[in-house]
């Protein structure tokens, strides 16, 4: 399958989903930039994370309108799989194929180190090689991480099971400790309603390869999407 890695003026984690695609998963994936107005017959999408137009505004305030945008939403709504990583993810918010915001840390300081996130929906396209339950050790660099939302919208997410990664301790636990941003509930990931969007703050990009990064739990990520066409086609 083919993955398209859209690039926005700032983005700079494109050549590192590249490369977890490409060496790390096997699978072929181009890039796609952000004014392109054709997504070439790519199967799946990853934005990217980084500092999209330099975060001026908001975050991904200004890349929500570029012309390749149109077209991410048209595919995610004709059930096409999107992953929006980082500031992919607050991308993802702005325009409106995720509810919620990704605010400022609490510390109000940029984090970068790796933290534990815990699996609390293995039941989608992202996470099929997982199991409720499953830690994962990735790497999050961010200063604006800080899932934010309305009770009723954060309700919907709890009783749909749309909260897909919660930060925790090594061993599973979600505490307060554990959260390295403030985000609601220890929010590290959330999904549509329709199971094809998913975004997150850390980078699975950056755990894909043992010898290399020291991780590959982030792998499971991108091959649960290949995986999730194989159960598709039979």
């Amino acid at each position: 399958m083919k993955f398209g890695i859209v690039q926005f003026p700032g983005s700079n984690c494109d050549h590192d989903a590249m490369y977890a695609i490409r060496q790390n998963g096997g699978e072929d994936a181009e890039f796609l930039w952000h004014k392109e107005t054709d997504l070439r017959g790519v199967d799946a999408i990853i934005l990217p994370g980084g500092f999209s137009f330099g975060d001026y505004l908001r975050t991904g305030a200004i890349a929500r309108f570029s012309p390749i945008m149109k077209l991410v939403v048209r595919f995610a709504m004709d059930g096409g799989p999107v992953i929006g990583i980082c500031n992919g993810f607050q991308i993802l918010c702005e325009c409106g194929l995720l509810p919620g915001v990704l605010m400022r840390n609490n510390g109000l300081r940029f984090v970068c180190k790796y933290v534990h996130i815990k699996t609390v929906n293995a039941d989608t396209r992202f996470t099929s090689l997982l199991h409720d339950g499953d830690t994962l050790t990735i790497p999050i660099a961010h200063g604006d991480g800080n899932f934010v939302c309305d009770a009723d919208t954060l309700a919907s997410l709890q009783e749909k099971k749309r909260i897909v990664f919660q930060y925790c301790d090594a061993d599973g636990t979600v505490t307060q400790a554990s959260n390295p941003n403030g985000s609601m509930l220890n929010i590290a990931g959330v999904i549509n309603d329709a199971g094809n969007v998913l975004g997150m703050m850390p980078h699975p990009e950056r755990a894909c390869d043992t010898e290399l990064m020291g991780h590959a739990d982030g792998l499971k990520i991108f091959r649960s999407i290949v995986e999730s066409f194989v159960v598709l086609e039979v």
